[in-house]
């Protein structure tokens, strides 16, 4: 059998040596100074856009919770009126009914007034429940549509980036 050739290996000389342990140029100080603060400018102008975004989103926000607030209010008193108006009118139709059932003459007479009292006030109590469900409902979409309105410019400007 015949030995394979060992490789050719040549001994390292002393200039291949030398630059294996030799450093590399030392880079200008100058330069490193003028890139870090070209960096550090850079990441300043990004953090002063973050900044301002970040300013507006915050003033977007209040003007809207104070758009809330007040249509809150708005919608409370409307509510509050409403309420007040029908026990008003509850209370009159109440006092007339007894004033006419002072007046009653016979037993019969008595039965129609009070069926004709309870009937009207059913009728009353589902106009006012449709009311009532009215404002709560436009106050629910009043109170709820400024947070909306920056949520929806909030999630545009995160799609623009």
């Amino acid at each position: 059998m015949a030995k394979a050739a060992a490789p050719k290996t040549e001994a390292p000389t002393a200039k291949a040596a030398q630059d294996a342990f030799a450093m590399g140029q030392m880079p200008d100080p100058a330069d490193m100074l003028e890139q870090f603060r070209t960096l550090a400018e850079e990441n300043l102008a990004k953090s002063k856009a973050a900044m301002e975004k970040a300013k507006a989103a915050f003033d977007d926000v209040q003007k809207e919770a104070e758009a809330g607030i007040h249509s809150a209010q708005e919608n409370t008193s409307k509510i509050s009126l409403a309420a007040i108006d029908t026990m008003r009118a509850n209370t009159e139709s109440t006092f007339s009914h007894l004033e006419k059932m002072v007046g009653v003459k016979s037993v019969a007479e008595m039965i129609e007034l009070q069926t004709a009292f309870v009937r009207e006030q059913a009728e009353k109590a589902v106009d006012t429940a449709k009311t009532m469900q009215g404002l709560y409902q436009k106050a629910g979409e009043d109170m709820t549509a400024p947070a909306k309105a920056v949520a929806e410019k909030a999630m545009g400007a995160l799609k623009q980036d």
